[in-house]
């Protein structure tokens, strides 16, 4: 009976001892990969705001086009352009400038036609 009851007792020590190992393991692997996310998301962003500052850049050097009240977002290479412009004729135009731009995916324009004070 006593060699039973130390069996019981030394299964359960090593049932305990492999989960706690089991559960040392995979907390460790949890930080690194929260931490790799992080950095992914941080790079994403510097990415996007760098894709951002190229279009509104672009759109800065055309001829014709007023960029002072053209907003630029970008995400994962989708950029909206949101604002308004005194011209109908720059608003598919900001649209045709922004697509030529390395890296942008796709271009969701929401300019609208709204004319300058004092014009």
């Amino acid at each position: 009976m006593k060699a039973v009851d130390m069996l019981k007792a030394l299964g359960v020590v090593l049932c305990v001892a492999v989960a706690s190992s089991a559960y040392a393991q995979s907390s460790d692997a949890a930080p690194s990969d929260a931490m790799s996310a992080k950095a992914d998301a941080k790079t994403m962003k510097k990415t996007d705001r760098k894709l951002g500052l190229d279009v509104r850049r672009a759109l800065g050097k055309a001829q014709g086009i007023d960029v002072s009240n053209i907003f630029v977002r970008a995400r994962s290479g989708a950029v909206v352009l949101t604002g308004s412009v005194p011209d109908g004729a720059q608003i598919p135009k900001a649209e045709e400038i922004a697509k030529g731009v390395a890296g942008v995916k796709s271009v969701s324009n929401k300019l609208s036609l709204a004319p300058q004070n004092g014009s």
